[in-house]
């Protein structure tokens, strides 16, 4: 099924639009995969919020015209799927682990920040922990200093309360 025109700039807005508040975007050649594992790999898209879809190339080209991300024109040949999102570590896991599952899936390449990405890259950036668990770690060391605070105020009247239970304790057995 051809696209009309109309059709056609509605698809080079929505993925400039995507590519706007992305961080990061990869190629994905999908030549071999069954529709099935292509549903399954847009449903794991969708859950982590990353952006996957498959568009012809030449709209693709003229999406990323002009923009940080011209640096993958030269990448876009072949059946691609675009996987773009505003969590980098989230798309990079995202292609590499559905890839580790499904031969037919190659990351052919990624940008970041206006850079061209390798395949190694990407692999490497699939291996970091996520944003959630950035943060959790974060906070949890933000608060580590807290903590030990109250803990140390919290010592000085407990050890207080020890210290006349022993004496109390002294007492009675020497009555």
């Amino acid at each position: 099924m051809s696209l009309n025109l109309e059709q056609k700039k509605a698809v080079v807005a929505e993925l400039a639009e995507q590519l706007k508040g992305a961080q990061a975007a990869m190629l994905a050649e999908y030549r071999g995969l069954s529709v099935e594992q292509m549903t399954k790999l847009r449903r794991k898209a969708r859950q982590d919020k990353v952006y996957l879809r498959v568009i012809k190339n030449t709209l693709a080209r003229r999406a990323v015209d002009g923009s940080d991300w011209a640096c993958l024109q030269d990448q876009m040949s072949g059946p691609l799927a675009y996987a773009v999102s505003s969590d980098p570590v989230a798309v990079a896991k995202v292609l590499s682990e559905f890839a580790k599952d499904n031969d037919a899936l190659k990351i052919k390449a990624g940008a970041m920040g206006g850079k061209l990405m390798t395949v190694a890259q990407i692999q490497a950036l699939a291996t970091l922990p996520g944003r959630e668990q950035l943060l959790a770690m974060l906070l949890g060391t933000m608060q580590a200093p807290v903590q030990k605070f109250v803990q140390t105020l919290n010592e000085v009247p407990a050890k207080f309360v020890r210290t006349l239970a022993a004496v109390r304790d002294a007492k009675e057995k020497a009555a």
